[in-house]
């Protein structure tokens, strides 16, 4: 497996395997065939109710802890948030049953954001996550964050597919030495993804699914992949990516399918951050 170099020296697999919206009682099957097929990322959050799930697969598997990359995230807390972040830490670790974390994410930016993060920060300084950062940061909140804390966030986990793609966020993140990660790599098939001529087209080409073309478009762009499904012979086919490569011309004709806005919610809506600020995850 391709990996990449976090701005701390933590190498971290360039693909895995995600469980968001995969239910609790299907997810210790899905991450067994995920490890099987050779995926080492694993990618959870608190939010997603199923950290306990993961933590049985890796427990039943035989493969050793330091090859897996596991990640979860912190949902928003309330004040004290150095307290509540240290007690959700806690329990995500309990529930994985592992003795650290590889990386630990900050879900949304809402709620005491540098409290939580001061918190996660001490985390990292005592050896409980290799590494930490962020999710659903927009460019305003990013660098606010870099520019008043010590530590510069490992990873920014966002929204990107190929008609979200975050061409000039990855080059600013490039800049500030922050990993660029994907959630919804396959848009959950909104526009029609899976059947798109141009994408369908450049998989026949290569004698590749669009599946699989969506997934190298991002990792040849050093985007970190978590594609998620539950079909074991799915996840034999997203990871079998490494062995073909996409042309400049390719990749130019997959930029103009780029609509610049996201597919699922606008974290500026205020609506959208009252839901999100509001709801709370039971640790």
């Amino acid at each position: 497996m391709q990996t990449v170099t976090l701005n701390n020296g933590v190498e971290m697999p360039l693909l895995g395997f995600g469980v968001y919206r995969i239910p609790a009682e299907d997810t210790e099957r899905a991450v067994c065939q995920a490890l099987a097929a050779g995926y080492r990322l694993l990618d959870t959050a608190a939010a997603y109710g199923n950290e306990e799930a993961v933590g049985r697969a890796i427990k039943s598997s035989s493969i050793p802890r330091e090859e897996l990359f596991v990640t979860t995230k912190l949902w928003v807390q309330d004040a004290p948030a150095e307290d509540n972040t240290k007690r959700a830490f806690t329990t995500s670790l309990n529930k994985l049953g592992l003795d650290y974390l590889d990386l630990y994410l900050m879900h949304q930016p809402f709620g005491d954001v540098y409290g939580q993060w001061r918190a996660m920060e001490a985390l990292n300084h005592e050896g409980l996550t290799k590494a930490i950062g962020v999710a659903n940061f927009y460019p305003d909140r990013l660098i606010d964050l870099i520019l008043n804390n010590e530590i510069t966030p490992q990873v920014n986990q966002i929204e990107t597919h190929p008609f979200f793609q975050r061409t000039d966020y990855q080059e600013l993140m490039r800049e500030r030495g922050v990993q660029h990660q994907s959630w919804g790599g396959f848009a959950e098939g909104k526009n029609d993804l899976f059947t798109h001529p141009l994408l369908a087209q450049i998989g026949k080409e290569h004698g590749k699914s669009v599946a699989q073309v969506v997934l190298r478009w991002l990792t040849q762009r050093g985007v970190v992949a978590i594609p998620k499904t539950v079909r074991a012979e799915r996840m034999a086919q997203n990871i079998d990516i490494f062995d073909f490569q996409l042309t400049d011309e390719q990749m130019a004709a997959i930029a103009t399918l780029d609509t610049g806005s996201s597919l699922f919610f606008d974290h500026h809506d205020p609506e959208m951050v009252d839901w999100l600020a509001k709801r709370r995850v039971d640790a």
